[in-house]
């Protein structure tokens, strides 16, 4: 019992660190004595907040150049312009760099210029969502842990994109043009320490190849994946949260063993084409089937049996640890199956 406890209680602080540990070693304090006059010098179309002078705020001002930017910068908020361009000049002097928001510009590859953003050896954010960029941009800082290009025209990811970003733990791709060509075997080759990975609302047929062994979020949803290759989950033993909702999944298009997959927590396969629940490990805690065609609940197959429960059985001294379970929008009718909550006897809400 106390190695499930302690397993769930690392998944949530891993999962959290996706966030917050580099917030943390962002936003540290600094004592607006330590500045000279000559440091506070501030771009005219921006704003420089004396109490926060490691932060330039430049947004929705009809920007359509970046302005020079002062060697205090920490934090830079561009978001909301017009700008079409990121070139080297104005990032000359701008060396602690840590956080950079270009969302909501129109911004396309090729006017980023090759160094621009390869020479920020410090940047840990980098925002660049909801502009018009194709590919993937690249070279990209080494140092770099968070990449959002959610909302472009992203179709390609050249080969060597990732190669050197090994601390880069969240990569949001969501609502692009990714199609299953875009992936090479090696494509996300170097990406050591990713943890979230989102391609939710693009156009993949098959799930991509060949994911970093780290990946703990992984995030599908409204696509068009017909199926799961046999052994897929072996690439990614940590995967903890699966979200497939808006697929087009049916039962012959999954593994044999389904989803029984002990790293996996929380498993969401909503607006499918199952018609059956597959089988899943006593170590998932929430569980999404709504809107499938499911027609029954056979409790004998879906039900963790003794010979599928790993060693530590004093885990397990309630049962498998489903909490949440949801089928709506199924052909199943009411009641519930006994023998269900007999099963998952841990199981808090069920919706039907």
């Amino acid at each position: 019992m106390a190695g499930t406890i302690c397993f769930i209680m690392w998944v949530l602080f891993v999962t959290d660190t996706v966030w917050s540990r580099s917030v943390r070693q962002v936003y540290e304090v600094h004592d607006s004595d330590d500045w000279t006059i000559h440091d506070f010098e501030c771009p005219m179309e921006c704003f420089c907040p004396p109490s926060f002078p490691t932060a330039l705020y430049c947004e929705n001002r009809g920007l359509k150049e970046i302005p020079a930017i002062p060697s205090r910068i920490w934090y830079l908020y561009l978001q909301n312009n017009l700008i079409e361009t990121i070139p080297e000049k104005p990032f000359e002097n701008a060396t602690q760099l840590r956080w950079i928001n270009l969302n909501k510009n129109k911004i396309t590859n090729y006017g980023i210029e090759k160094g621009a953003l390869s020479q920020l050896k410090k940047l840990l954010f980098l925002f660049l969502e909801d502009n018009e960029l194709e590919e993937v941009p690249s070279p990209l800082p080494r140092s770099l842990e968070q990449l959002q290009l959610a909302r472009n025209k992203v179709s390609r990811i050249p080969q060597g994109t990732f190669s050197n970003l090994e601390n880069l733990t969240l990569l949001d791709l969501q609502n692009n043009k990714l199609v299953d060509n875009a992936f090479q075997r090696d494509t996300f080759k170097g990406l050591k320490n990713l943890m979230q990975l989102n391609m939710a609302k693009n156009a993949l047929r098959n799930m991509p190849p060949r994911l970093p062994a780290n990946t703990m979020q992984l995030f599908l949803d409204n696509n068009s994946i017909e199926g799961i290759p046999e052994n897929y989950f072996n690439v990614i033993p940590k995967v903890a949260f699966l979200r497939l909702n808006h697929n087009k999944l049916s039962d012959e298009g999954l593994p044999s063993r389904g989803f029984d997959v002990s790293s996996i927590l929380d498993l969401q396969l909503s607006h499918n084409q199952l018609t059956k629940v597959p089988r899943i490990s006593a170590h998932l805690q929430h569980l999404h089937l709504d809107h499938n065609k499911i027609k029954s609940v056979n409790v004998s197959v879906i039900c963790p049996s003794p010979s599928m429960l790993p060693a530590e059985r004093d885990s397990f001294s309630y049962g498998p640890h489903l909490r949440y379970l949801r089928l709506d929008g199924n052909e199943i009718k009411p009641p519930i199956p006994m023998a269900l909550m007999t099963c998952f006897r841990l199981l808090q809400a069920v919706i039907i």
